[in-house]
C-alpha cells in the first residue's frame, strides 16, 4: 500500500490594518505636505535672511517698550517692579544696538512687524486681564515676561550665529551683549519668583 506524504502550505503573509493605513497615511502627508513657494521677496542668501530677522526683533523691542510699564504698573511685588523698570532701561539699550547694527551694515533702521513677539504680548494683556491683582497676577507676570525673554534670547542668539558666519564684527558683539542681558533678566524673574512669591500665589 503506498502511503502519500501531505505538502504543506505555507500560510499566506496578511497585511495587518494598521500597516496598511501607515503606508496609506503616509502617502496622503507626502502628498498634503507640498514645498510651500516662496514668496518674491524671499531671502535668497544668509546676509537676506539676518537683516530679515533684524528688522524682526526690532519691531519687537519697540513693542516691547511699550508693554513694560504696564506690567510694572500691575505688579505688586516690589522686586518684580524693579526688575521690569531696570529692563525698561536695558530694552532701550537694546533699540540702540539694533540701530548700531543696522547703521554697520549700511542699512536703515527698519522695523517689520513681529508676529511672534504680538502674540506673546497679547498673551500677557490676557493674563493680567484674567488675574487679580497681588501675588496670583505676579506669578503670571512673570511666567509672561519670562516667555518674552526666552524668545529673544532664542533670538539674539541666532542672530550672533548669523553675524558671526557673514564676518560682522559690530553686529556680533552687540548681539552678544544685548543676549547676555537677556539670559540675566530671565535668571533674575527666576529668583524673583523664587523667593517665596509663587508660594504666596497659592
Amino acid at each position: 500500500m503506498e502511503t502519500k506524504t501531505a505538502t504543506k502550505k505555507a500560510p499566506a503573509k496578511k497585511t495587518t490594518p494598521a500597516k496598511t493605513t501607515a503606508k496609506s497615511n503616509a502617502k496622503t502627508s507626502t502628498k498634503a505636505t507640498a514645498k510651500t513657494p516662496a514668496k518674491k521677496n524671499a531671502a535668497k542668501e544668509l546676509k537676506d535672511l539676518f537683516e530679515d530677522s533684524l528688522k524682526d526683533i526690532y519691531w519687537a523691542e519697540k513693542a516691547l517698550l511699550k508693554a513694560l510699564p504696564a506690567m510694572m504698573k500691575n505688579a505688586t511685588h516690589e522686586k518684580l517692579k524693579k526688575a521690569i523698570e531696570n529692563h525698561i532701561i536695558e530694552t532701550e539699550g537694546h533699540v540702540e544696538r539694533l540701530e548700531e547694527c543696522f547703521k554697520a551694515l549700511g542699512k536703515k533702521a527698519q522695523a517689520k512687524k513681529c508676529d511672534a513677539m504680538q502674540g506673546l504680548l497679547d498673551e500677557g494683556k490676557s493674563i493680567i486681564e484674567e488675574t487679580e491683582p497681588g501675588p496670583v497676577r505676579d506669578a503670571g507676570i512673570i511666567a509672561a515676561a519670562q516667555k518674552v525673554e526666552h524668545y529673544e534670547i532664542a533670538t539674539y542668539g541666532t542672530l550672533a550665529a548669523f553675524a558671526k558666519v557673514l564676518e560682522e564684527k559690530d553686529c556680533t558683539k552687540h548681539l552678544l551683549s544685548t543676549l547676555e542681558e537677556e539670559k540675566k533678566c530671565d535668571e533674575l524673574l527666576t529668583k524673583v519668583a523664587d523667593t517665596n512669591l509663587n508660594s504666596k500665589a497659592l
